[in-house]
């Protein structure tokens, strides 16, 4: 062994394991880079320049070993509204300042705030996400053209069915897409020799095998050549920023990309004992790995678990298998593109239904319904916002309700009467006592006799809000009938009377 060779090992003691991951990645990657790039509406190469960025410039980059980034189908709702009110060349800006957005959060060390979004906002809008996918890519199933909203997505597939089973070509590209959907969900019960062929990559294969050899009418792939779709965003481009609407969407494209990319690094770190992700860094790698990719005017990055989780079960031990895997993008873009022409579309669609599909939680939905029947109705809530109304207005709507949630389980009081028949009636009032509880506390001191005089202790109180102390005061004053002693408000520790042996 040469001496050359004997350093190289030295130094990267795992390059065995890492090297095999990352082609492991790389096929698992390739299928969904072209699917999601399709699905978003913009040309394939541009999914494959934003798993090279993510590969090769993230992947660099210090934050989460082992996790690994791309394009996703979480983004891809989002990406082709923004396509279609601001065009493909305001793309490049937006996922440029949603970059530099995320650099900023870093530098502000605000990434270890997105572990605080609820987990229930979080799966309710991957949940929205996947039932939009869902339904748009049934659409492209059967080579038709999806309506624009989500709700006219879901509300009209029944028409959509009844048409395309009415035309010629329509049947076969169905029959595709549902042929690649079964063999995503039976490929894992298939033998292991058989499953170190990724299963997107043997559905994408079989499809195309079988559209060829059938000759079968159905769409493939548009191919542009690699240096072709990639362009850099110009002068008019950055005209766009004067627009307010273009805000609003780089701060979904920041929340949301943030949001899936810490949530998955600390699904990745339950799945390996190597070193922990420094959530701060993992945001600003992937801001910079928006940044370049908003240079080349290609798709927004998250890290996603499905590549994240196969480096991690092909063995990859540090981040050079992820790496290895943008490398491999780029040399397949490089020099064989024109294999994406033979790619038919409804197996991209078939792909990202699938995936989808993955997204809705039932598991824990079902399990929050039987223990936290608030954080089941805040994911549901947030999941029908999105396909109702939009992304961004939907997260915002699960965000509110949380908060919302969390301020009245805050807000807990709790009033306790004791009446010993002669002398004062003595009210005591402990917990929280916000604004949200004062209705139900003023009805309860209401209905506390007039003609007799009121102690009320407030000594329990962890918090008193000025709202209720305001209305206390209020009520104390008034409260007593005429010739009666005044309401006496106690602010001394006090005991509850022991009850009667």
């Amino acid at each position: 062994m040469s001496a050359a060779v004997s350093r190289a090992i030295a130094r990267f003691p795992f390059l065995r394991q890492d090297f095999a991951a990352s082609l492991v990645v790389f096929l698992v990657a390739l299928p969904l880079c072209v699917g999601v790039a399709v699905a978003s509406g913009v040309p394939a190469e541009l999914g494959l320049v934003t798993g090279i960025v993510g590969g090769i410039v993230t992947g660099l980059l210090p934050g989460s070993s082992l996790q690994v980034s791309g394009p996703a189908a979480g983004l891809t709702v989002l990406v082709f509204e923004a396509v279609r009110e601001f065009g493909l060349p305001a793309l490049g800006v937006l996922v440029l300042a949603t970059g530099v957005l995320q650099l900023a959060m870093g530098a502000l060390r605000l990434g270890r705030w997105f572990r605080a979004i609820s987990v229930s906002v979080v799966e309710g809008m991957l949940a929205g996400i996947g039932l939009v996918i869902i339904a748009g890519q049934l659409y492209a199933a059967a080579g038709l053209k999806a309506p624009a909203s989500g709700i006219d997505k879901i509300t009209g597939l029944p028409g959509a069915l009844a048409d395309a089973l009415a035309g010629s070509r329509a049947p076969a590209s169905l029959a595709v897409g549902a042929g690649t959907v079964a063999v995503l969900v039976l490929w894992p019960r298939l033998p292991r020799r058989v499953r170190a062929v990724p299963g997107a990559l043997a559905a994408v294969l079989l499809a195309a095998l079988a559209a060829r050899l059938l000759d079968l009418p159905v769409a493939t792939v548009r191919v542009q050549g690699l240096l072709d779709a990639v362009q850099p965003p110009g002068a008019e481009a950055f005209g766009e920023l004067a627009s307010p609407a273009l805000y609003g969407t780089v701060a979904a494209f920041a929340l949301i990309a943030s949001a899936e990319s810490l949530f998955s690094a600390a699904a990745v770190d339950r799945l390996h004992d190597g070193p922990r992700t420094r959530y701060d860094k993992e945001l600003m790698a992937q801001g910079a790995g928006n940044a370049v990719c908003g240079l080349l005017g290609a798709l927004p990055m998250t890290a996603v678990i499905v590549r994240s989780s196969a480096n991690v079960r092909a063995g990859a031990r540090t981040k050079a298998s992820r790496v290895l895997h943008g490398v491999w993008l780029l040399v397949f873009a490089a020099l064989l593109p024109s294999a994406l022409a033979l790619i038919p579309l409804p197996a991209l669609a078939g792909i990202l239904v699938h995936a989808g599909w993955k997204l809705i939680p039932f598991r824990q939905l079902a399990s929050l319904w039987r223990g936290h029947r608030g954080e089941a109705v805040i994911l549901v809530v947030t999941a029908v916002s999105i396909v109702v109304v939009n992304m961004f207005e939907g997260v915002l709507i699960g965000l509110a309700l949380s908060v919302a949630k969390t301020a009245w389980d805050a807000s807990h009081a709790k009033l306790e009467v004791v009446d010993k028949g002669a002398g004062p009636v003595q009210a005591y009032l402990s917990g929280n006592a916000t604004f949200l509880r004062l209705p139900r506390i003023l009805d309860s001191l209401e209905a506390l006799p007039q003609d007799r005089p009121v102690e009320l202790h407030l000594a329990g109180l962890h918090h008193l809000d000025h709202a209720c102390r305001t209305a206390l005061e209020n009520w104390a004053e008034r409260h007593s009938a005429a010739g009666t002693e005044p309401v006496r408000l106690s602010t001394e520790p006090a005991r509850l009377p022991a009850p009667p042996g």
